[in-house]
């Protein structure tokens, strides 16, 4: 469950609009793209709208597991993607053995294949640090398989280490006073994740990269152009970010973790333009992308009609933006459904 709002000092009050809306005075965010946001803009609301889990259709995961993916050759072996877990190690666990990724016990069994996770592993379910854990430990055993499970920097691995880091100190928002500690309350932060934080999860996010290209695809956690402030190179961007959290300046990543919150830069007219100034920049002929909820992309939830929000039905990624953008956040907060998916997408 997520924890209830702690309204920061600048937040806006109750009656502001839809807790979904990304800052006050926007109407739905779903109406503009990241450029139409204020220069101040800064995640002091709840970025996502709340649909309780226990109270919505959950999609059913099947509880067999697939035969583990078969190498064709002697080169890299599949290309597997994870969005947004959110803390729900079950719904991952579950997510992996269905493609054969992971044995019965959890353990690595896809030999040479390669797994990335977009980002986004803690805050708002039951145990962010047992999703950490799992990552860690698949890793080695991949490597060790000769394959690999690596993972991405998202904007919820930011908040978490602001909040360690940084606690109560006050940060320039753009819009008033604000913390970390706060808006990571605010935006579904969990007391055990922080309880079982260790240095060993700091130092492991901490070196995350952004931006990553592999067979083609420019992996990125967020569906925002912000990444282009940081780097004409997917190395730039990538040692930018790195050094950004060893100057361990709260100003600085509070900035940097409030560019990577912004969202739906791909979406609506001027969506393909967008990505094609990131692939042009960095490279590949698709952007592959977690952050923005797929039900919440389309529209399907967070709305302001004062009904009540229908139930997500998430059969599998989101391609849009004239076909140069897969979603890949099948919205498990909101009962929607974690995807681990193989690329490239057959059809």
């Amino acid at each position: 469950m997520q924890p209830p709002a702690a309204p920061l000092a600048s937040a806006p009050q109750a009656g502001d609009g839809h807790p979904g809306n990304a800052h006050p005075g926007d109407g739905h965010p779903g109406n503009g793209h990241p450029a139409d946001f204020p220069e101040g803009y800064t995640p002091t609301e709840r970025d996502l709208p709340v649909i309780q889990r226990g109270d919505t259709l959950q999609v059913p995961v099947a509880p067999a597991a697939a035969p583990a993916p078969v190498p064709a050759g002697d080169g890299p072996g599949p290309l597997y993607v994870v969005g947004d877990v959110h803390g729900y190690l079950d719904e991952l666990i579950a997510a992996l053995r269905a493609q054969g990724l992971v044995d019965e016990n959890g353990g690595w069994a896809a030999g040479n294949a390669r797994l990335w996770f977009l980002g986004d592993f803690t805050d708002r379910g039951p145990d962010g640090i047992g999703v950490i854990d799992l990552v860690m430990r698949l890793s080695a055993e991949a490597a060790a398989a000769g394959g690999y499970c690596k993972a991405l920097m998202g904007n919820h691995e930011l908040l978490l280490i602001g909040a360690k880091r940084f606690g109560d100190t006050p940060v320039n928002s753009g819009a008033g006073t604000a913390t970390f500690q706060a808006a990571w309350l605010l935006n579904g932060g969990q007391k055990h994740d922080m309880d079982r934080l260790q240095d060993v999860h700091l130092q492991w996010m901490s070196r995350l990269d952004a931006v990553v290209h592999e067979d083609g695809h420019l992996l990125l956690h967020s569906d925002t152009t912000a990444y282009l402030e940081y780097g004409e190179t997917i190395e730039d961007v990538n040692d930018t970010v790195h050094e950004i959290l060893t100057r361990n300046d709260a100003d600085e990543v509070w900035d940097l973790f409030r560019k990577f919150t912004k969202r739906f830069a791909f979406r609506d007219e001027g969506g393909p333009q967008a990505v094609q100034e990131l692939l042009g920049t960095y490279g590949g002929s698709r952007i592959v992308h977690g952050h923005s909820p797929i039900p919440y992309l389309l529209g399907q939830v967070g709305t302001e009609d004062g009904e009540e929000d229908p139930r997500p039905v998430v059969d599998g990624p989101h391609v849009y933006a004239d076909g140069l953008a897969i979603a890949m956040d099948g919205g498990v907060t909101m009962a929607g459904k974690l995807l681990v998916v193989r690329l490239p997408l057959e059809g």
